[in-house]
């Protein structure tokens, strides 16, 4: 009794392997690569691409590397979110403006993501990796560091936790994740390769200590996390450079716990106010000499409002501004540096130079107007 043969189908024609491939009607180069792929011995000795025992043992590394990776992306996957901000009529019917991705941070549905995300949306709604979708609505945005927080109609969420900062390291691995255009979260990997970068903000501000990696970002990945290999959100992806080889930026989760703190609270970022205009000015070497400055340029205030704390407290148009409570200040961006960590009320001292004259002047900063 002849033995069962299970057809198998190629290019159209039934090929029985046992018998055909032995069939002295076929071409002896297709019965090799027949037997090749199935897994025969082959008559002829020929280098198979297998690893041999030294470089499955290399290879182990590498799947370690993978295992870590799998396991951030599986562990916090499920809290990368995609955020649409309208929809637009389709000849199908209505579909979703994909804008970018944002986070899960508590389970009863606030998510972190950038301000350029949802800047100026009229209608927002979060999909998850699977696929179910809920409204949410702007709880804070902060143009000034690109975060926003948003709240999803939804509870018992999977949510990611915020790690700490300090404990980046220049080197170490990190994982970006997102969730664009509500497909399955996307994950690419890279190393932290520079900290204490700065950017600018849509309105001018500096953001500092951005976070630099090389992991690759896709479009719509922007607002999603950047993962530790413990799972910890140690950045939140803010821009990309496209023709400087993939450099990525990331929000520090430092600055991002602080920012999410006063939206919850505030409903808005509270920074502190001084009613002047500052532009940096090189000091001249002898007026720095003079006065015993060791810095080589300072804050001007070119404009002054007579109304504003400063103006109130006699600060005038042409002052150079040399420290502030003590501390030396160089350009505009160490002015508002001060003013971020300063508490809003309480009187600081700015040194300024007028003329011969140095200067401690007592100021009382309010709340920046909105």
């Amino acid at each position: 009794m002849e033995p069962r043969r299970i057809p198998h189908y190629c290019c159209g024609h039934v090929l029985y392997y046992g018998s055909a491939i032995r069939s002295k009607k076929m071409d002896r180069p297709v019965q090799q690569v027949l037997q090749t792929i199935h897994g025969r011995e082959s008559e002829e000795e020929h280098r198979s691409c297998v690893l041999t025992p030294e470089e499955s043992s290399e290879a182990e590394f590498l799947d370690a590397y993978s295992r870590a990776v799998i396991t951030v992306a599986e562990t916090v996957g499920p809290a990368v979110v995609s955020v649409s901000v309208g929809d637009v009529a389709m000849p199908h019917g209505l579909e979703r403006i994909g804008a970018g991705s944002g986070v899960v941070i508590a389970p009863d549905g606030y998510v972190l993501t950038n301000d350029h995300v949802v800047h100026k949306a009229k209608k927002l709604t979060v999909t998850l990796t699977d696929g179910s979708t809920m409204d949410a609505r702007l709880v804070g945005t902060d143009p000034a560091t690109d975060l926003a927080v948003i709240r999803a109609n939804g509870s018992g969420l999977a949510y990611a936790t915020l790690g700490e900062t300090n404990s980046v390291r220049v080197g170490q691995l990190v994982i970006a994740i997102g969730n664009p255009f509500g497909f399955q979260s996307s994950v690419s990997t890279g190393v932290v390769s520079a900290l204490g970068r700065a950017l600018r903000s849509r309105n001018g501000l500096l953001i500092e200590n951005i976070i630099q990696h090389t992991a690759p970002l896709n479009p719509g990945n922007s607002g999603g996390p950047l993962v530790d290999s413990r799972g910890r959100v140690v950045g939140i992806n803010t821009a990309i450079i496209s023709m400087a080889q993939g450099i990525g930026f990331s929000i520090p989760s430092n600055t991002s716990k602080w920012v999410v703190s006063q939206l919850l609270l505030h409903g808005r970022v509270r920074r502190g106010f001084l009613g002047l205009v500052g532009l940096q000015r090189p000091l001249p070497r002898r007026l720095a000499r003079f006065h015993d400055v060791s810095k080589e340029s300072a804050v001007e205030a070119i404009s002054v409002d007579t109304a504003g704390p400063a103006g109130k407290a006699g600060i005038r148009k042409g002052d150079l501004i040399v420290a502030t409570n003590g501390t030396e200040v160089v350009s505009v961006d160490d002015l508002h540096r001060f003013l971020a960590e300063t508490v809003i009320g309480t009187p600081v001292t700015l040194t300024v130079l007028r003329g011969k004259e140095r200067l401690d002047i007592t100021v009382t900063p309010v709340e920046a107007p909105i």
